[in-house]
């Protein structure tokens, strides 16, 4: 049984904030493959179905992004599992908009979240990094995770949320590259050879060389001019 974790606050209120894109996916995830109806327990959202034929969990701590780990910790501990057990999908903002890494073990590099689950089952658990950029200054961090993603943002965050159900299956199996190639083909999808470029797209059209009108007899006298 695999435990996936989505990170985010609870509410309407920030439903659709930077911060929230963990929960994105996963109902992303639970909407597509015909997951149970969520309910309460574990001081979070939790729902269960089948990914590839493995039993999947997934969690949405309600207890706000900073004691997240304490929903994390409760579940784990009533299924038995193990941090090899567990993979947490976060808001990144070290990595552009629309791109996706995968971790195994480590630092939680100052996220709240992380930190928090850090504190209550170590770090020897997965991580799905998916990248939200960054404001530029670190006294702006809070605010910018904090506010929606703007509209001009709508199309590659559906691009990602909908490459993550894709390779759901392989994440499950623990297939990390092969779940980075499901996100990969529908955030940056082979181009066909037929398919021009946007640069190439730009370039204004060559101008067809007008018809040569000429009699033959005009033709043979231009070349002795």
């Amino acid at each position: 049984m695999k435990l996936f974790v989505g990170l985010g606050n609870p509410g309407p209120k920030y439903e659709r904030n930077r911060h929230n894109i963990g929960f994105m996916a996963l109902d992303r995830i639970a909407g597509d493959h015909g997951f149970s109806p969520w309910k309460s327990k574990f001081q979070a959202l939790i729902c269960e179905g089948n990914l590839g034929g493995d039993k999947v969990l997934l969690l949405k701590p309600q207890t706000f992004m900073n004691l997240s780990g304490q929903s994390v910790g409760e579940a784990m501990r009533f299924y038995k599992l193990t941090p090899a057990d567990v993979v947490v999908l976060h808001d990144e903002l070290d990595l552009a908009p629309g791109k996706a890494r995968m971790k195994q073990g480590g630092g939680h590099a100052g996220h709240n979240g992380l930190r928090s689950i850090h504190s209550h089952i170590g770090a020897d658990y997965a991580r799905v990094r998916l990248g939200i950029g960054h404001p530029g200054h670190k006294d702006a961090v809070a605010g910018y995770v904090l506010r929606d993603f703007p509209k001009a943002d709508e199309g590659w965050l559906d691009d990602l949320m909908r490459g993550i159900s894709d390779g759901a299956a392989e994440l499950a199996k623990g297939d990390g590259g092969k779940f980075m190639n499901a996100v990969a083909l529908r955030v940056a999808p082979p181009r066909s050879s037929t398919t021009k470029s946007k640069a190439e797209a730009k370039q204004p059209a060559k101008e067809k060389p007008a018809p040569d009108t000429r009699s033959p007899l005009e033709k043979l006298m231009d070349k002795f001019k």
